[in-house]
Formats: structure tokens, C-alpha cells, sequence
């Protein structure tokens, strides 16, 4: 198998590296123990347990869907297509958007994207389209059509002042070689799933993470610049990575290394 520079694996980290059976050889006794133990116990399953009854004491499943313009019962689906053209908002959301949407429409105080409120309450009501398959149609409308190709844009735009980008350490032929020991995922694998799977509980950190906050993790790490939470650019960019998971299974909360 082939390596990475070292100039490259000091600066690019996987953008969203999940443990399957040829990493855990990359891992440590203890790190071993410790994610069969969590696959036991997720420790964010208590903070999924916490957003829910945030959730429905700010908001509630029939106001929500109200918001979304669908019927409860069709949550669950409508859930699974997210990023997606909410009406009300008149653009492209991500569901933690569109939570906060919903909170101003109770008149609620809006908590910011990475406030644990809003974290936790995401991963609730993501974890209610569990067994979903990702179902992001970016053919849907013209604003999806314009925010998958930002998408790629922004995914492939080398930044940073050693002109990296996420394409660098997730193209087709970088995929199976390893970084800091650990190998570069296939965003779009079922091992993988990659959008499907967040928010997740990452062992590194002993905190539950967002796509959105893990994709500015990466970014800080490769020494590129932030994009921020909420932008036009992240929300297109959690658009195309999602839509390399389109099929794959919702499984909320994930456990990531």
C-alpha cells in the first residue's frame, strides 16, 4: 500500500473517518477495547435521550413537521432528504437550520448551530429517520441543482497556503492509503456512511460532533480556514458529501475513532 508525503500527512486529515475492520488494525490495544465497549455504549446515545426532550418541550413533532409543510407521519422520509429546499426558508437548509427555524417559529430563543442545544436536538431528530436510507435529491429544484455544484467546488478549490483540498484526501485513487496511520476513507461506502452516520460520538474528542462541525475539524487541521457553520459554502458542501451517501442507511448515533 502505498504513503502518503509527509508533507501532505502532517497537514490533511481524513474529512470524516469512521473505524472499520482494516483501521481497527491501526489501532492501539486500549483504543480497541475501548470502541467494542462503546459499540455496547454509546455514550451519545445520552445526549440523543437529552435532545429529545429538548425537542419536544421547545418544539414538538406535529409543529415541526407544520414548519417543514409535511405531514407527521412523514417525517421519518422527509428527514432522510436532508440538506433540502425547505419553503419557508426559500433555500437550501441543513436539518440543524432548519431546527432553528422552528424554534423562531415558536418564538423560542434561537441557540447558535454548535450550541449543544441545537446539537442534541439534531441528533434526535435525525435518529427518528433510523433505518432510512439518505435520500437527498439534488436534482430536485434549481437551488439543489446550484448548491451540489458549489459543492464540488468547494470539495475540490485547493486552499490554504499549501493548496490543499478535501478532494486531496478523498479523490478515487487516495482512498485505501493511510494517514497518521489511519486509512483514507470512501465517503460514499456503506462502512463508511459518511453523512448517514453523523452526528457521532468521536472517541478523540468524548463529545458528539455534527458533519458540519467534524468538516471544520478537518479543515483546521489541514491548516486551511475555517468555513463557517451555517454559510452557503458549508450547507453546499454538506450537500455534495451527502450525496455520496445517498442510499446508504441512517444510523444515528454513529461511534467514529
Amino acid at each position: 500500500m502505498r504513503t502518503l508525503s509527509i508533507t501532505t500527512a502532517l497537514v490533511c486529515l481524513a474529512l470524516l473517518s469512521s473505524v472499520n475492520a482494516e483501521e481497527k488494525l491501526s489501532m492501539s490495544d486500549a483504543d480497541k477495547a475501548m470502541y467494542a465497549e462503546l459499540l455496547e455504549n454509546n455514550p451519545a446515545e445520552m445526549e440523543v435521550g437529552e435532545g429529545e426532550a429538548l425537542f419536544n418541550s421547545l418544539i414538538g413533532t406535529a409543529a415541526y413537521a407544520k414548519m417543514l409543510g409535511v405531514k407527521e407521519k412523514d417525517l421519518p422520509k422527509t428527514i432522510a432528504g436532508f440538506p433540502r429546499v425547505v419553503k419557508a426558508a426559500g433555500k437550501v437548509v441543513t436539518l440543524s437550520q432548519s431546527l432553528q427555524m422552528a424554534l423562531a417559529d415558536q418564538g423560542k430563543p434561537v441557540s447558535k448551530l454548535e450550541s449543544p442545544e441545537i446539537v442534541k436536538m439534531s441528533a434526535y431528530v435525525k435518529s427518528l429517520a433510523n433505518g432510512q436510507k439518505t435520500a437527498i435529491d439534488v436534482k430536485a429544484n434549481p437551488q439543489m441543482k446550484e448548491m451540489m455544484a458549489l459543492g464540488a467546488q468547494v470539495f475540490e478549490e485547493r486552499r490554504g497556503g499549501r493548496g490543499l483540498s478535501c478532494n486531496n484526501c478523498h479523490s478515487a485513487d487516495i482512498v485505501g492509503q493511510r494517514l497518521r496511520m489511519q486509512p483514507l476513507p470512501d465517503l460514499g461506502a456503506k462502512v463508511t456512511a459518511a453523512a448517514g452516520t453523523w452526528p457521532a460520538y468521536r472517541m478523540t474528542q468524548g463529545q458528539m460532533v455534527t458533519l458540519d462541525k467534524r468538516m471544520q475539524q478537518c479543515m483546521e487541521n489541514a491548516l486551511l480556514a475555517k468555513i463557517p457553520l451555517g454559510s452557503r459554502e458549508m450547507v453546499a458542501l454538506e450537500v455534495y458529501v451527502t450525496n455520496k451517501t445517498k442510499g446508504n442507511a441512517i444510523q444515528i448515533p454513529g461511534l467514529k475513532r
